[in-house]
């Protein structure tokens, strides 16, 4: 099968239900045969991993549409979009932007982005980074919303954003919504972290509509520990959410956080095969809490190196038996070939609230600000060759990126998270402004940096047999 016919095989998979089986094995043997290649420059376990995921989101999306919980109508729009746009490229206003965008600065544009308009959230959950703003929550106004979602479709040539917050069905700014975002850019996919609780019968048929977003939906685990951290009555409305979404077609998916409190039901079966095989998750993404603050409590939240270990291997077990695609912000490495921040092909940017252009959501520095780069005649994609984008990139290239068939350790692959001390000795410059007090207050404690520095090392000797036992050497 050729690439370009992938998209008209989904298709019919979609359309043809006496087909479907026999038509995703054919797309499951393509992606095989092209994920897992002897002369690839990826390990083979790496390969094995990234063939795996992409075989569990065709199974999970074609469960889903056999259910009746998704639309073939909007998976046929998304495919549209997303496979021939985005993994094909067929669009050749993509290629030529992504040429150009070479052509001036010497390396490829980021893949997508991560974008917070608003920090205005209708939750406070304990831990989040969204929470560590100030009183007045801010909001980016419509135009430079609109503006910066421009650039990543003509500039960068990619067609995927990722919205996050706050909350972003939350969002308001002259009269206008990210409804009407999605609308207008209606050839690219949006992926948005929402808590759910707002999406209501109008919200579901408005997604239906675009049929261009999928939401993920943040739980902590069933309803009681979901209402722990998120308030009382929260899971009933994540339910309701679910409901709306499934009653149109809508494809949705999970968003967990892992603590030291809902570790042991991550480490369980019944919590994936809830959310999978009864709600009609499509995918889920699996974060650790990363302390923003220094406080005990947020570090005392944190998932230990040998609790992630565990964590590690319950997304091998659910990846390549059970066929859920899932994946671990940290823990699945491997599938991106390392840290996706900074700006990397492959990966993204984030823009926050207040404009902050960061390597990442759980990076809180910054240099450049859009609303500085729009006053100065400049672009987002100034702010991917700061002094700050340019070193965490070096150090990704170094880490293993240029040397795909020895990379150093991919299953510690976070800067900040895994290699703290390098990231503030090496990759975070002197002229990087913290987000929030928060962020300055770590800069300058102790504690933070014994506490991240012990966790590093401890996690590198639990994982290294790992990494050159099952990667290096296979």
């Amino acid at each position: 099968m050729k690439p370009e016919i992938i998209s008209s095989t989904l298709k019919k998979m979609v359309k043809h239900k006496r087909l479907r089986k026999l038509l995703a094995k054919r797309i499951d043997d393509y992606i095989y045969k092209n994920v897992v290649s002897d002369d690839s420059e990826d390990l083979r376990q790496v390969q094995i991993k990234r063939y795996q995921f992409l075989s569990a989101m065709l199974h999970c999306v074609n469960g889903n549409i056999d259910k009746g919980y998704v639309s073939g109508e909007i998976i046929e729009k998304i495919v549209d979009v997303f496979v021939q746009n985005n993994l094909i490229r067929e669009d050749h206003s993509c290629n030529q932007a992504v040429q150009k965008y070479k052509e001036k600065y010497g390396e490829l544009p980021p893949t997508f982005i991560v974008f917070s308009p608003t920090q205005k959230c209708n939750l406070k959950c304990t831990g989040c980074y969204a929470a560590s703003g100030a009183d007045a929550a801010a909001t980016i106004p419509y135009p430079i919303v609109d503006r910066v979602a421009a650039e990543v479709h003509d500039l960068f040539g990619s067609r995927f954003i990722t919205i996050s917050g706050g909350e972003p069905f939350l969002y308001r700014s002259e009269g206008k919504t990210l409804l009407d975002i999605y609308k207008k850019y209606d050839d690219m996919l949006f992926l948005v972290y929402t808590n759910g609780t707002v999406i209501d019968e109008e919200v579901a048929r408005r997604l239906a509509e675009s049929a261009n977003v999928t939401p993920a939906i943040s739980v902590e685990g069933h309803e009681e520990q979901t209402d722990q951290r998120r308030g009382a009555g929260t899971f009933k409305k994540i339910l309701r959410a679910f409901d709306y979404l499934r009653g149109e077609g809508v494809p949705f998916g999970i968003s967990v956080t892992a603590t030291s409190k809902n570790i042991d039901i991550l480490l369980g079966d019944e919590f994936y095969d809830f959310y999978f095989k009864e709600l009609g998750a499509c995918y889920m993404w699996e974060f650790q809490l990363m302390p923003i603050g220094r406080g005990k409590d947020e570090l005392d939240l944190m998932v230990n190196p040998r609790e992630r270990l565990k964590l590690y291997r319950k997304w091998e077990e659910l990846l390549g038996e059970k066929k859920y695609c899932l994946a671990d912000f940290w823990n699945s490495g491997v599938l991106a070939r390392g840290c996706i921040a900074y700006g990397r092909s492959g990966g993204y940017a984030y823009v926050d609230w207040h404009g902050n252009v960061t390597p990442c959501a759980f990076i809180p520095y910054y240099v450049d600000n859009i609303y500085e780069l729009y006053r100065n005649g400049k672009t987002l994609a100034d702010a991917m060759f700061s002094d700050f984008m340019k070193r965490g990139r070096k150090w990704q290239r170094e880490y293993g990126l240029d040397n795909r068939k020895k990379p150093d350790n991919w299953l510690m692959p976070c800067s900040i998270r895994d290699h703290y001390e390098i990231f503030r000795n090496s990759v975070l410059p002197k002229e990087a402004k913290p987000e929030d007090e928060n962020a300055r207050e770590v800069l300058e404690s102790n504690e933070y940096f014994e506490v991240l520095r012990n966790y590093d090392e401890e996690l590198r000797e639990l994982t290294e047999k790992i990494w050159q036992g099952e990667y290096l050497t296979v």
